[in-house]
């Protein structure tokens, strides 16, 4: 580490944004073996949800959070067996 970025204490100093301005990309100093097992997520290729923003009371949303992971999907699937008692337009 840069004993510039640490404080009289040896613990890390709160940075700067000149400190920031300071580094070099990531790219620029890791190894090229550690940079090819970063793995990143392609584009679907087939997209099968659409991206929106909806605004929902915050005691629905709780209520579905309050389950841990996958508040989302569940929150998908009551919509859908909504729609399924609803008669077709």
């Amino acid at each position: 580490m840069n004993k510039h970025l640490i404080n009289e204490h040896g613990e890390v100093r709160e940075l700067t944004q000149a400190d920031f301005t300071d580094f070099a990309p990531a790219t620029d100093i890791l190894p090229t073996e550690f940079l090819n097992m970063v793995k990143t997520r392609g584009k679907q290729k087939t997209p099968t949800k659409s991206l929106t923003s909806i605004r929902l009371d915050s005691d629905v949303i709780d209520y579905f959070k309050q389950h841990g992971k996958g508040w989302q999907t569940r929150l998908n699937n009551a919509l859908r067996e909504y729609i399924a008692t609803q008669p077709t337009a």
